[in-house]
């Protein structure tokens, strides 16, 4: 899968049910020797758009658990 294909999806913690945020709004942790994504960064703003410094999520690839259509479903 592409990341252009994944952008724009809902990242949703299956555990709490919390939004966590949109891919594309997160920077993203890459494998230096392969390429491949290791995890997100999701920043945490407050409003608006202002963002919280020192606050952040980090979403291991290993947690994603279904990306779907609309959005990716993480269990941490």
């Amino acid at each position: 899968m592409k990341y252009k294909d994944m952008s724009g999806k809902e990242i949703v913690n299956i555990k709490s049910g919390t939004r966590l945020g949109i891919l594309g709004q997160t920077d993203l942790e890459l494998d230096e020797r392969t390429g491949q994504i290791e995890s997100f960064i999701i920043p945490n703003y407050s409003w608006f758009g202002m963002k919280k410094e020192g606050d952040s999520i980090r979403i291991n690839w290993s947690d994603i658990k279904k990306i779907g259509e609309d959005m990716i479903i993480i269990e941490s």
